[in-house]
Order: structure tokens, then C-alpha cells, then sequence
């Protein structure tokens, strides 16, 4: 199960991909914390989609957090 929690899309320069995270959505997912002690939410976005955005076949697409992980 995953949740929506942000969005990228291209800058309007075209010179970088935009990433926008909900600050609450990102305060209520869940963390996890790496061996070196550093904690950390995992997201993921289709690379697909983004390929897309850079090729200018879309303009957006979905930044999620996957429950559970």
C-alpha cells in the first residue's frame, strides 16, 4: 500500500527536476534508521514517469511512500 506525498515535475528553467514532499505526509511516514545511525523515509517515484517528464511527455507525476517499509 502506498501514499501519495509529493509531486515532481520539471523546473521551468528545464535545468533541474522539481521535487515537492507534503510536510505532513512526510512528518506521518514511517522512518528507518541505517547502520550508521543516520534515520531516513524511503520514497519512490516511477522512473518511467519521470522519463516522461524530462522528455516533455508529461508534465508531472507522484513522489509515494510505500506503508510498511
Amino acid at each position: 500500500m502506498s501514499e501519495l506525498v509529493g509531486y515532481v515535475r520539471k523546473s521551468k528553467n528545464n535545468g533541474a527536476l522539481k521535487v515537492n514532499i507534503s510536510v505532513d505526509a512526510f512528518n506521518d511516514a514511517a522512518r528507518y534508521q541505517s547502520q550508521d545511525g543516520h534515520e531516513y523515509v524511503a520514497l519512490v517515484v516511477n522512473l518511467a514517469k519521470v522519463q516522461d517528464i524530462i522528455n516533455n511527455e508529461r508534465e508531472v507525476t507522484s513522489v509515494c511512500h510505500i506503508k510498511g517499509e
